[in-house]
C-alpha cells in the first residue's frame, strides 16, 4: 500500500516529534567524531515518524524571493506558497558563506573548523558523520538527488544514502553526465529540471519505510543560466542599485581596505569573475533573476507531488540554500565575506499536519541547526558531537530559550586570496566582524538601525567596550570548540587570475 501507513494526525506528530527515544546511545566525543556510529533504537514500521524532504539551493540571496519584494519583478509563486501555508524562518545563516564547508555543516551539525572542510576542494575527512547516517539506522530510507561538491575528486556515492544521483564538482547547466548509484548516465535538457524529474519519481515510488530526500541543486551558481522557458523574461526590466554599491567616498569611509580593491576582482562589481559572463551588473542580475525561476518550478513540481500522493499529510519539506549572494552590495558580488546578503540564507519549512500556516518565526537560526533538527522530527536525539540544535519546538510554535547570538568564520582560500579570514558574531543588534593575517580595520555595525551596513562604529570611542567584549566572544567560542588554529590544506596550484573572458 503507497505511503498510507505512514499517515498521521497533528497531535500525534506533534507528540512524537521532539521527543527523541531516550534509549538511544551516541557518540560521546568531542570535535571529529568516531568514525563507527552506535546503533539507535530499532525503528517500529508502524510508528508515525515522518518523511522529510531537504531542497537545497546554491548561492541564493535570502530576500531574492518574491514574497520578499527587493524585486518587484521576480516572481516564486511556489516559495511563497510555502511561506504563506508553512513557516518562513526570518533570521537564518550560515557558519561560513562558501559552498563545501556550509553543505559540510549541513550534514554535520558541524562548524567548519570542526568538521575540517574549509574550503571547495578538501575532500571530507572519513571520521565525520552525516546525519541521513542515523536516519538509516532509524529505519529510513535516504537518496540524495543533485549537487554534492564536497572535494571536487569524484561523484561516486557517498555513506549515507540509499539511492544516489549526482555529478562532479560544479556541474553544468545544460546536458549532464550524472553518475547514478555508481553508473555514468549522460543526459539532455536542463539540470534543474532533470534533478526534480528524478525527485519527483522517487516521491512516487512504494515506499515501505519513511524517507529523507535531499534534491541539491546547481542553481543559482554562477556562472548563470537560465532555462529555456525563462531565458529573456526579464530582459527588459529596471534594475534598482544598492545604495552602497556605488564607488563613492561615503561607501568606502571606514570601510576595510580589501572591500573597496575586490571591487575591481574576481568577486566585485567592475570585473565580474573577470568578464566571464560577458554581460553588464544589470544583465548579472537579470540572469540571476531568471535562473532562479526553474528553482521555484522545482519547489512547486515537490509540492504537486506530495498533494497529488497524498504525502503531504506525513512530510515535513524544507527550503533553503547553502550560502547567500552579494548582488553589488559594497560593490561585490558572490560570497565567503560577512555582510548580510553572504551571512544570509532562505529557510522555509512546510508540514500541514504540524506547522501553522503563515507563521514568522525571529530566532536565529543557522546552518549547523538543520541536522539536529531532522534527526528531532524523526525522533532521534542530538549526537553530542553537534554544534547545533533542533529548532523543531519553534516550528510547532513553542516558547523555548534560544540562542542570542550566532558565529561566523571563512578561512582565507589560495585560489581566491582577495577575501581574507573572517571571524564575527551578530546579534539581534550588532554585528561585528575582525580580519586574521591582515593589517587592516575590524567592523562593526548597528544593524538594528543601519540594515545595510553603511556606518562603520569601530572607531567610536563610545563603542570601545562592546566591540572588544564582542571580540572576547569569538576567541572564547573558538577555544570552547577546539578552533583556535588556522587549518592549512594543500596548494592546487590555481587562482582565479587564470580565468578570463572568452575570445
Amino acid at each position: 500500500m503507497k505511503n498510507k501507513k505512514y499517515n498521521y494526525s497533528r497531535r500525534k506528530f506533534i507528540k512524537k516529534a521532539g521527543a527523541a527515544t531516550a534509549a538511544l546511545p551516541f557518540l560521546n566525543t568531542f570535535g571529529l567524531p568516531k568514525e563507527k556510529i552506535n546503533p539507535v533504537a530499532e525503528f517500529n514500521p508502524e510508528s508515525d515518524t515522518p518523511n522529510i524532504i531537504l531542497i537545497l539551493s546554491d548561492d541564493h540571496q535570502y530576500n531574492t524571493l518574491g514574497f520578499m519584494g527587493k524585486f518587484d519583478f521576480l516572481e516564486t509563486p511556489n516559495v511563497d506558497r510555502m511561506a504563506k501555508e508553512g513557516a518562513y524562518i526570518q533570521n537564518t545563516f550560515v557558519t561560513t558563506s562558501l559552498c563545501s564547508p556550509s553543505r559540510t555543516s549541513i550534514l554535520t551539525g558541524m562548524y567548519t573548523h570542526k568538521h575540517g572542510v574549509v574550503d571547495n576542494d578538501s575532500p571530507v575527512p572519513p571520521q565525520n558523520i552525516f546525519f541521513p547516517e542515523y536516519l538509516q539506522q532509524r529505519g529510513y530510507e535516504t537518496a540524495f538527488i543533485g549537487k554534492w561538491h564536497m572535494g571536487n575528486i569524484t561523484d561516486e556515492p557517498r555513506k549515507g544514502f540509499d539511492k544516489w544521483i549526482s555529478f562532479k564538482g560544479q556541474g553544468v547547466y545544460y546536458n549532464p553526465e550524472l553518475n547514478i548509484d555508481g553508473k555514468k548516465v549522460p543526459r539532455e535538457g536542463y539540470i534543474t529540471d532533470i534533478l526534480t524529474e528524478y525527485a519527483v519519481d522517487y516521491l512516487k515510488q512504494e515506499h515501505t519505510k519513511p524517507f529523507c530526500l535531499i534534491l541539491s541543486h546547481k542553481a543559482v551558481h554562477a556562472m548563470f543560466e537560465p532555462a529555456e522557458r525563462h531565458k529573456g523574461k526579464y530582459k527588459n526590466v529596471k534594475i534598482e542599485h544598492p545604495d552602497t554599491m556605488a564607488n563613492t567616498e561615503e561607501n568606502y569611509e571606514d570601510k576595510p581596505r580589501w572591500v573597496k580593491e575586490q571591487r575591481y576582482g574576481w568577486h566585485g562589481v567592475d570585473y565580474m569573475y573577470h568578464g566571464e559572463l560577458g554581460v553588464s551588473f544589470d544583465d548579472f542580475v537579470r540572469l540571476y533573476c531568471e535562473t532562479l525561476l526553474a528553482l521555484d518550478d522545482s519547489v512547486g513540481g515537490v509540492m504537486k507531488t506530495l498533494d497529488e500522493t497524498g504525502l503531504s499529510k506525513n512530510t515535513v519539506l524544507f527550503y533553503t540554500s547553502d550560502n547567500g549572494f552579494s548582488l553589488g552590495e559594497h560593490g561585490l558580488i558572490d560570497k565567503r565575506q560577512m555582510y548580510e546578503e553572504s551571512l544570509r540564507i532562505p529557510l522555509l519549512a512546510y508540514a500541514p499536519e504540524l506547522i501553522k500556516p503563515g507563521s514568522k518565526i525571529p530566532e536565529l537560526i543557522q546552518n549547523i541547526d538543520f541536522a539536529p533538527t531532522i534527526l528531532d522530527i524523526a525522533g532521534i536525539k542530538t549526537p553530542e558531537q553537534m554544534d547545533g540544535k533542533s529548532f523543531l519546538p519553534l516550528l510547532k510554535g513553542e516558547n523555548i530559550n534560544w540562542r542570542d547570538h550566532i558565529f561566523y568564520e571563512y578561512f582565507w582560500e589560495r585560489p581566491f586570496p582577495h577575501t581574507p579570514t573572517v571571524f564575527g558574531i551578530r546579534n539581534d543588534k550588532y554585528k561585528y566582524m575582525t580580519y586574521n593575517g591582515i593589517w587592516d580595520i575590524d567592523e562593526l555595525y548597528d544593524i538594528e538601525n543601519d540594515p545595510e551596513e553603511k556606518h562603520n562604529l569601530i572607531k567610536k570611542p563610545e563603542h570601545e567596550e562592546l566591540y572588544k567584549g564582542l571580540n572576547k566572544k569569538i576567541y572564547d567560542w573558538l577555544e570552547a570548540t577546539d578552533g583556535m588554529q588556522i587549518p592549512l590544506r594543500r596548494d592546487i596550484f590555481w587562482r582565479a587570475d587564470k580565468r578570463k573572458p572568452k575570445e
